[in-house]
C-alpha cells in the first residue's frame, strides 16, 4: 500500500468541508513510524466533531522482528464523544480485535516472558491514574482502553470509534496498538482483555 494513496483517502473527506487545510510529516518514537498532523481552520463538519485539531496516523504490521510494511492510517480529533478514531485500515485478519493506547510511542519488538515478541516498546494500556486494570472504553480502569476495531471479511476497518475519556492532546507521543485477537473488557480469565500478541501499531506525533 503506497503512503501517497493512504493519507489521501484519510484526508479526502476533509477537503470537501474545510475551508483550508495544512499537513505536516514527522518521525514518532524509536521504532520511526512516520505521523502525519493536519491542522484544520474550520469546523470539519458532521456534528459530531469539535476543534480545529485533526492527526493523521500511518499504521504498521509488527512482529518480533520489528515494524513491517504499512496498512493504513487513524485520522484522530476531539469531538463531544471523546476522542473520535477514524480509521482506514486494510490487510488486517477479519474479525474483532483488542484495541488500545498504549502509554509510550515505540512499535518495535521488545522482551516479555522470556523471548522477543512484536510491539512490547509501546508499554502497557495508558493508565495515568494507575488503576491496574483493564475494564473497557467505559469502565474506570485503563484511560487507553478502547472499543474493538472491527474487521470486515475482505480485511479492511473502516467502522468510527470514540474514547470518551481520551483526547487528541491524550494521544500525543504515545502509539495505537491493534491485537490478534477479541478483548473482553475484563481482566479474566485472561489479563487485558486476552488479545494475545500485538499485530499493528503506530505512533501518534508530538506535535501536528
Amino acid at each position: 500500500m503506497k503512503r501517497s494513496f493512504l493519507l489521501s483517502l484519510a484526508i479526502l473527506p476533509l477537503i470537501a468541508g474545510c475551508g483550508s487545510v495544512s499537513v505536516g510529516v514527522g518521525v514518532g518514537g524509536a521504532s520511526g513510524g512516520l505521523g502525519a498532523g493536519v491542522g484544520v481552520s474550520t469546523d470539519v463538519g458532521g456534528g459530531a466533531r469539535t476543534g480545529s485539531g485533526v492527526v493523521v496516523v500511518p499504521m504498521f504490521k509488527i512482529t518480533s522482528k520489528g515494524v513491517g510494511e504499512e496498512v493504513g492510517t487513524l485520522m484522530l480529533m476531539d469531538s463531544r464523544g471523546g476522542l473520535r478514531i477514524e480509521p482506514a485500515l486494510g490487510s488486517l485478519p477479519p474479525g474483532a480485535h483488542g484495541f488500545h493506547m498504549h502509554e509510550v510511542g515505540d512499535c518495535g519488538p521488545g522482551m516479555k516472558d522470556g523471548k522477543t515478541q512484536a510491539g512490547i516498546a509501546a508499554g502497557g494500556h495508558y493508565d495515568p491514574h494507575a488503576t491496574g486494570k483493564h475494564a473497557g472504553p467505559t469502565g474506570d480502569g485503563h484511560k487507553g482502553d478502547l472499543p474493538v476495531l472491527m474487521v470486515d471479511k475482505e480485511g479492511n476497518a473502516t467502522v468510527t470509534l470514540h474514547a470518551l475519556h481520551l483526547s487528541v492532546n491524550d494521544a500525543r507521543g504515545r502509539s495505537f496498538v491493534v491485537h490478534k485477537g477479541d478483548d473482553n473488557f475484563s481482566d479474566q480469565p485472561k489479563p487485558l482483555g486476552g488479545g494475545g500478541e500485538r499485530i499493528a501499531c503506530g505512533v501518534v506525533p508530538v506535535a501536528g
